[in-house]
């Protein structure tokens, strides 16, 4: 796929329907060329937020302990591709990839065959209902009732799931209304840096989400034909919001006590930077003066990784932090 071959009508249609709602009326994957333009250009996009979400389980020191990946609601694949390239495909016995649409299994499924040659790849649900490292990406808007059922199913007996959605309000929040009852079965490897319960469903943080950015290849604002995607499509091209979870069952990896996450971006004025906190202590907005630490200050205006810091503060005042470091 080039830019000169791009279906933009498909890639207009599936944008409607994406916006309207209207995805989960049915399969909406009509022709190959519309998987393949989607994959060159919103998949792409999706693929970023994957690589950001791997960056920090990397940095949390985790990895799946199982052989055998299941990439549910695939579409054209994207999710399930990154996930193989980070973590290694020589360290996996196959990648079952599952969609509501024949079409797209068959593209995702043909996709990573050649980015993978040595790979077992199926177009089915593994047998007998064993579920390892089970992936879903940006589906939530687009499940009808009974494939809700399916897929809390399918994560039910998951060895480990991690799962990445649009950095909505209402998306983020549906997410962790999913991840909340899971806690007892599984430990939470991130966003969380604390197993207790998520302090967005109090009712003093209704209008806050959890959610972060990742961050574009640099190189696509010289590129012109994504200068052009963007403007068609209707998008900032520098703005990647994201929500995610990612679960083992225990024993897992369990981060440091004292380690805190910023929520979404820090915001900055001329004397004092302002975000939103989370920690075992719950959900707190913290203040960092520019003079108390102006390194810092200046850091967490250009950090493009994980806002994942160990910070020396005095109440909602921070004085100083370093970024997590394993």
């Amino acid at each position: 796929m080039t830019w000169t071959e791009l279906d933009w009508p498909a890639l207009d249609r599936l944008r409607t329907g994406f916006l309207s709602g209207t995805a989960a009326a049915g399969p909406y994957w009509q022709t190959r060329s519309a998987l393949a333009s989607y994959d060159f250009t919103y998949g792409a996009r999706i693929g970023w937020k994957w690589d950001a979400v791997l960056a920090e389980l990397r940095l949390r020191g985790w990895r799946p302990a199982t052989r055998t990946v299941l990439d549910w609601g695939c579409g054209s694949g994207v999710a399930g591709r990154r996930v193989l390239a980070h973590f290694g495909a020589e360290n996996f016995d196959s990648l079952h990839v599952w969609d509501h649409s024949p079409l797209a299994i068959d593209f995702a499924a043909e996709a990573a065959r050649r980015e993978f040659p040595a790979l077992n790849v199926s177009g089915t649900l593994p047998p007998d209902g064993a579920v390892e490292l089970l992936i879903v990406s940006h589906v939530l808007n687009e499940l009808n009732p009974t494939a809700r059922a399916e897929l809390d199913a399918l994560v039910a007996r998951a060895a480990a799931v991690i799962w990445v959605e649009p950095g909505t309000h209402e998306v983020s929040r549906q997410l962790g209304t999913i991840r909340e009852p899971l806690r007892a079965s599984f430990t939470t490897i991130a966003p969380c840096t604390h197993t207790g319960p998520c302090g967005m469903f109090l009712p003093e943080h209704t209008r806050d989400w959890c959610h972060f950015f990742a961050a574009p290849p640099s190189e696509i604002f010289a590129m012109p034909d994504w200068v052009k995607f963007g403007q068609r499509a209707g998008i900032d091209l520098r703005s990647l919001p994201y929500a995610f979870f990612a679960l083992d069952r225990p024993p897992a990896v369990s981060a440091p006590a004292d380690l805190s996450r910023i929520i979404g971006r820090p915001e900055h004025f001329k004397p004092y930077a302002r975000f939103l906190n989370c920690d075992a202590q719950g959900l707190t907005a913290l203040e960092l003066m520019k003079r108390s630490d102006p390194a810092l200050y200046k850091q967490l205006d250009r950090a493009r990784g994980p806002l994942i810091y160990r910070w020396q503060r005095d109440g909602d005042k921070v004085h100083g932090g370093a970024p997590f470091a394993p």
